[in-house]
C-alpha cells in the first residue's frame, strides 16, 4: 500500500495560500488543521506500523480526518 500521509496542501493545491492565510488569521480554522495533522499522521505512523492501532481504531482515525477535511474545505471555498 502507498503513503498514507495526506498533507493539506497536496489534498488542496489551489487553496495553499489560503491555508496558509487563514492557519494565521483564523484560530478555528487553525485548530481543524492542527487537528486534521495529528490525526493524518497518526493513519500514517499506523499503516507503517510503527504505531499498532485495531482495524476499527484505525477506521475511526480515517473517518475523522476525512470529515475534518470536509469541513476544511467547506471553510476554503467561503467567500473571502
Amino acid at each position: 500500500m502507498g503513503s498514507e500521509h495526506h498533507p493539506l496542501g497536496e489534498e488542496f493545491p489551489e487553496f495553499r495560500q489560503k491555508i496558509h492565510y487563514l492557519k494565521q488569521s483564523d484560530a478555528h480554522f487553525r485548530g481543524l488543521c492542527d487537528r486534521y495533522e495529528e490525526i493524518d499522521k497518526q493513519i500514517a505512523r499506523s499503516v507503517g506500523r510503527i504505531d499498532l492501532h485495531s482495524e476499527a481504531g484505525e477506521e475511526k482515525l480515517r473517518k475523522e480526518r476525512l470529515a475534518l477535511k470536509d469541513e476544511i474545505l467547506l471553510l476554503l471555498k467561503r467567500p473571502a
